[in-house]
This record gives C-alpha cells, sequence and structure tokens, in this order.
C-alpha cells in the first residue's frame, strides 16, 4: 500500500487571451513613451488598421481612445497611487509594466468598468505583453489600487494645499509642478481660476471644424454632419463644433480642404489679423511659420475674397507639404514656400499683413496633446523665447510702415508671450523696431475675458479653446 499522498494534477497550460482593444491601447502608449509619438497621430491610422481587420467597432474605438488620452492625462496621479502600492521607487519599475499599471488605475479610478473586470483585463493584458511574473506583479498592484475610489487616493497621495499649494495641484490635477506654476504666474488670481484650467486641460476637446470662406460653408458641415452631431461655434463665424464626435475625414468638405478640423482659438488669431486696420494697400500677406498649415488655408480663404495674395513659408520641407496640402484648391493666388522666418528671402517693406505663429513650447495644448506635459522640461523653454523674438523681429520689418504684424503662440507661458514683444519693441537683444499695440480685443467680437488687452489670451476653461495668444502690432518707421 502506498502511504505517499496523491499530487493533484497540474492544472492544463492556458495561453493567455489577446483583447485587441486593450492590446491596440498599449501598442499606442508604448509608441508614445518610446518614439516620442503624439497620441494623436499614432492613434487614427492603428484604429483604421483595426477596422479594417473587422477587430473594432466603434464602441471598441471609443473605449481604446478613452483608455490612450485618459491614462496620459492622469499619468501623473497614476503614478502617485502606483508608488504608493509598490515597495519600490517608481524610477525602478519598467515602462512597459508602468503602462499597463497606469491603464489599469484608469479603468479603475476613471472609468465605469466594474471592478473585476478592470482587474482581470489589466492581468490578461500583462500576461500577453509582459508574461506571467510580471502579470503577478500587476494583479498584486491593482488590487491594492482597489481599495480607495480616486477622491480617497487623492487624498492619500497629494500633499495637502495649505502645506504646498503648487504641489497639491499637481498631483490632484496631473501636471508637472513647474508647468502649474507657469500656467498660475500666467492666469493670475487665486485658487479658483488655476483649478478649472488644470481640470479644463484634463477634459476631452471637441472636434471643431472650419468652414473656409469662399470654399465652404458651416450650412454645409452641419448638413453633412446632421442636426445631432453639430453645434454652432462659440465665437468664430467659420467654426462648427462635432457634438458626438465622429470621423472629420469622412466629410467631403474635408477631404477636398474646403473645410477643416480647426480649434476655435487658432481660427480666431487669424480672423483678427485679417480684420486688423492697415492704412493703405491691402494686397500681400504672409503667413511666416506656416506648417502645418490650418491658419494659412484659413487666411489664403480670406485674402481671396479680397483680391489679396498669400504667400506661405515654413521652414521644414514635410511641415510645408502639409500647408501644400492644407491650401490645395483655394481660388485665390497663394503660393507655398521652404523658407526661415530668422533668415527671410524677402525685400523689408513688402507686406500688409504678417501672422508669425512662432515655434513654441504648446503649453496651451495639453488637452489635445496630454503627453507634451511629461515630455516638456522647464530647461526646454530656454531655447524659444531667442527663436520667437528672432522671428518677431524680422517680420516687423518685412511688413511695410501702416501694415500689421500679428504674433501668435498656443501657449501662455509669460516668457514667450508678451515678455517676447516687450522684449523686441524695446531692442533688448537686438534693435528697437518702431512699432505700436493695436488693441486686438474689438477684432474678437463677443468673446469675453480678454482681459486689459491691448494683446488677447485665450483659455481653455473661460473659452473652450487652447489658450492661445496674440499680439497685433502696426509698423510706424
Amino acid at each position: 500500500m502506498n502511504d505517499q499522498p496523491r499530487r493533484r494534477p497540474a492544472k492544463p497550460h492556458r495561453r493567455p487571451k489577446k483583447d485587441p482593444v486593450r492590446f491596440l491601447a498599449f501598442e499606442a502608449l508604448r509608441a508614445v513613451d518610446e518614439r516620442d509619438a503624439y497620441a494623436n497621430l499614432v492613434l487614427p491610422p492603428l484604429l483604421k488598421k483595426a477596422r479594417a481587420k473587422g477587430d473594432f467597432d466603434g464602441r471598441d474605438a471609443a473605449l481604446a481612445t478613452e483608455l490612450v488620452y485618459g491614462t496620459l492625462r492622469r499619468q501623473g496621479t497614476y503614478d502617485a497611487i502606483v508608488a504608493a502600492c509598490i515597495d519600490r521607487p517608481l524610477r525602478e519599475v519598467d515602462p512597459p509594466v508602468l503602462d499597463v499599471l497606469n491603464m489599469g488605475v484608469h479603468q479603475l479610478l476613471g472609468t465605469r468598468i466594474p471592478t473585476h473586470a478592470a482587474v482581470s483585463a489589466s492581468v490578461e493584458l500583462a500576461r500577453v505583453v509582459l508574461g506571467e511574473g510580471r502579470a503577478k506583479f500587476v494583479n498584486a498592484v491593482l488590487r491594492k489600487v482597489t481599495a480607495h475610489d480616486l477622491d480617497g487616493w487623492v487624498e492619500k497621495v497629494a500633499p495637502p494645499y495649505d502645506d504646498d499649494a503648487e504641489d497639491h495641484l499637481a498631483v490632484v490635477h496631473s501636471h508637472p509642478r513647474w508647468i502649474v506654476s507657469a500656467l498660475w504666474d500666467a492666469l493670475g488670481g487665486g485658487r479658483a481660476g488655476i483649478e478649472d484650467l488644470l481640470e479644463a486641460d484634463n477634459e476631452r476637446p471637441e472636434v471643431t471644424l472650419v468652414a473656409r470662406p469662399g470654399r465652404s460653408t458651416t450650412e454645409e458641415l452641419v448638413k453633412a454632419l446632421g442636426e445631432d452631431n453639430s453645434l454652432p461655434g462659440r465665437w468664430s463665424p467659420y467654426a462648427v463644433r462635432m457634438a458626438e464626435g465622429g470621423e472629420p475625414g469622412a466629410l467631403e468638405a474635408v477631404r477636398e480642404s474646403r473645410a477643416g478640423v480647426q480649434d476655435e482659438g487658432s481660427q480666431l488669431v487669424a480672423a483678427a489679423l485679417a480684420a486688423a486696420p492697415v492704412e493703405g494697400r491691402d494686397s500681400r500677406w504672409l503667413d511666416g511659420c506656416a506648417g502645418p498649415g490650418g491658419k494659412a488655408a484659413l487666411l489664403a480663404a480670406l485674402a481671396a475674397e479680397r483680391g489679396a495674395t498669400l504667400l506661405a513659408a515654413e521652414k521644414q520641407p514635410h511641415r510645408a507639404r502639409l500647408v501644400e496640402r492644407a491650401l490645395a484648391g483655394n481660388p485665390g493666388p497663394y503660393q507655398v514656400i521652404t523658407a526661415d522666418g530668422t533668415r527671410p528671402p524677402w525685400l523689408p517693406g513688402t507686406f500688409d499683413r504678417i501672422l508669425m505663429d512662432v515655434p513654441c513650447s504648446g503649453l496651451g495644448a495639453l488637452r489635445r496633446r496630454p503627453e507634451s506635459r511629461w515630455r516638456r522640461r522647464s530647461e526646454d523653454l530656454e531655447a524659444f523665447p531667442p527663436l520667437q523674438r528672432g522671428l518677431l523681429r524680422e517680420a516687423l520689418k518685412a511688413v511695410r510702415v501702416g501694415g500689421v504684424v500679428g504674433y501668435a503662440t498656443c501657449s501662455p507661458h509669460l516668457a514667450e508671450t508678451r515678455v517676447v514683444v516687450e522684449d523686441v519693441l524695446k531692442g533688448r537683444g537686438g534693435e528697437p523696431v518702431e512699432a505700436e499695440w493695436i488693441d486686438a480685443r474689438p477684432l474678437l467680437p463677443g468673446v469675453p475675458a480678454l482681459g486689459e488687452g491691448p494683446d488677447i489670451q485665450l483659455w481653455p476653461h473661460l473659452h473652450g479653446t487652447d489658450a492661445m495668444y496674440l499680439a497685433l502690432l502696426r509698423r510706424t518707421g
């Protein structure tokens, strides 16, 4: 008789099941981290490929999009929560593991996905992309996360506001501390305003279309979208908002470049420059930093209505090709060239209107590119102001006396906005330029909360736009 205990039969090996939605979201997050890609450029082709294979329907695409953007927007908060649930420094967790964890935390704390489903789906994803050992680690961490809801975790991991206001806001609203500080300086005011702004940065932006004058109309876009999926623009007469999302490229007007996707803030910048009064001739317009072409396309359409010509210049050849695509079919005369605005090929005093939408930190578009908040460093800003001053200085030379220059940035950072303009006007770092401010506020009729002027700063929480800045200057000598 054998007294040895009987062994239980080994469980049959089960191959992990690949969830196409979460696997695609993981692929997108890895591309953002490994290649410094942008989610808004990586995700659409991945979704298109999945649809073509028959793996996805509309709900799957919506979930994948939410997982990618929600994880990126709340990365700072989720990192703090994960750090509280592990026994090692967060920097020692491999980035792919952290992507799976943060995506799991987002499902647990930022969506309505049931707890069990969120954990099990995340662990299954980990088995597929990380292996069994790391999947056990993911399972252990996420089970700790289930102990509290988001508010409970924030209360545990964020320092009290009264002890360190900027660090508190950074953790609660998932922004690097230096960005919180910079935005607060630009915005001014107390706690309520900065919290509203940071929260607006974490909201999903609407898709806004622009009907380019003389080529399309808002009525055409509304008809193509259907009344249930269209809302009028808040401020721009050329804007139509997509109420329920969808694929803008499916619209005939967008495919033909008669309309495009463009934030209302960008539309307002172009419209304000076009509306600014100039003295005398008004036939030669320049977009000096034209890529990727959205503002140039709107300016070209507005110029064509007046019989004016637009020259669109872009330093980077690949971006110049995007400008050509955006302007294709414009009825008015225009030209696209590859040129550096700091060393321009045109003669001084050539143009009547110039838009100089300068390269910048992009802190005004954190809603659309949430990954950029984690990619930028405060020291990165040191390179932008000298370039911005050089571009503005050359623009003021290129415009004739009595003509107008619009200096624009998609950043509210003071070092990239008013400080640059004041430096150029006062001759800091170069020769002084004879020019005067134009009050831009009356050129945006109906738009509230534009400040004391003469320049304007738009805000996501006040205007529903990107945080675009615009200064209008008239050359006087």
